[in-house]
């Protein structure tokens, strides 16, 4: 597991997602409970963009 979540950092350090380890963390077992992986990248970009504005 720790490989596994080692490899979607880097992933997501590629993609130049923003997430830590910990947001990353979450959304995987979100989908592993089943939410729509799509929704779900919907709402962290609409949820970045409120934060960018409140910044």
């Amino acid at each position: 597991a720790r490989e596994t979540m080692d490899i979607l950092h880097e992933i997501s350090l590629l993609l130049n997602t923003g997430l830590d380890r910990e947001a990353l963390s979450l959304c995987v077992s979100l989908c592993e409970t089943g939410v729509n992986p799509e929704a779900l990248a919907a709402v962290v970009r609409e949820l970045k963009r409120e934060t960018k504005g409140v910044e």
